[in-house]
């Protein structure tokens, strides 16, 4: 049996102000690394080891991934950078407000944009500054994204899965992977073989492990997150009203 543990990064300055973030390369709020070394407690005094770590290409998972491993007690664990575990690319909704799209498009736009499958947000302009063509981290990327859907994201995720990931499990490798929101939830639908519907109505909380027990054919065994219910309920209901219009209900 192999183990697999996922954590999406602490919460960063864009969660805190509401703001699709995608590709932005914002760092952690100051609530943020504390969900990070936190996240990073909870593995210790559970006794979880890790062989290698996974980070994307945006500094919110690697200093996540930084302070969890310091609190692990093995900073400089091995780890691999790879793009395909970026966020999913939210196209020119980047820096907007959530809540104040809502308001000008309705919810039910912004849930479709945030939330179909296969939908892809407005797209960015090619020349807009923010465009990954025009960042060197992706200077040998053929065809940066304006936007992308889940399916999009599910793609490249398949991709890393298969060439990089699963490979490192079958060898017994125990492994964690620090990414974003979109990014996870396609690996989720991938691991457990969530419907399109499924896998649109899981939501991952920022800074929580969620532990996958894996056997050698790739098969889960069991899955759950290392919080008390209270504390997983609470994370997830942030997140299902990140959009809401609402301005009674606390959002970050």
């Amino acid at each position: 049996m192999s183990t697999l543990i996922i954590v999406r990064h602490g919460q960063s300055t864009w969660n805190l102000e509401n703001r699709f973030t995608g590709w932005i390369d914002v760092p952690l709020s100051k609530q943020g690394e504390q969900e990070a070394r936190d996240a990073g407690t909870a593995l210790r005094k559970a006794g979880h080891s890790i062989d290698i770590a996974f980070v994307s290409y945006l500094q919110r998972t690697s200093h996540t991934l930084a302070l969890m491993l310091n609190e692990m007690g093995c900073p400089d664990l091995p780890r691999i950078r790879d793009w395909r575990l970026n966020e999913r690319h939210y196209g020119a909704l980047q820096g907007l407000n959530k809540k104040e799209t809502a308001n000008i498009h309705g919810e039910k736009q912004v849930l479709e944009w945030r939330r179909s499958f296969s939908k892809r947000p407005p797209e960015l302009a090619d020349d807009h500054p923010s465009h990954p063509q025009s960042d060197p981290l992706y200077q040998d990327l053929d065809n940066p994204p304006n936007a992308e859907s889940l399916s999009d994201t599910l793609k490249r995720v398949r991709r890393c899965w298969r060439e990089a990931i699963s490979p490192l499990l079958v060898s017994d490798n125990r492994i964690l992977i620090v990414a974003h929101g979109n990014s996870l939830r396609a690996l989720v639908k991938l691991l457990e073989d969530l419907s399109k519907e499924e896998i649109l109505n899981f939501n991952i909380p920022t800074g929580i492990p969620m532990i996958y027990e894996i056997d050698k054919n790739l098969r889960v065994l069991h899955r759950y997150f290392l919080a008390d219910d209270a504390k997983l309920n609470a994370a997830i209901h942030e997140v299902e009203n990140q959009a809401s219009t609402d301005r009674d209900k606390n959002i970050c």
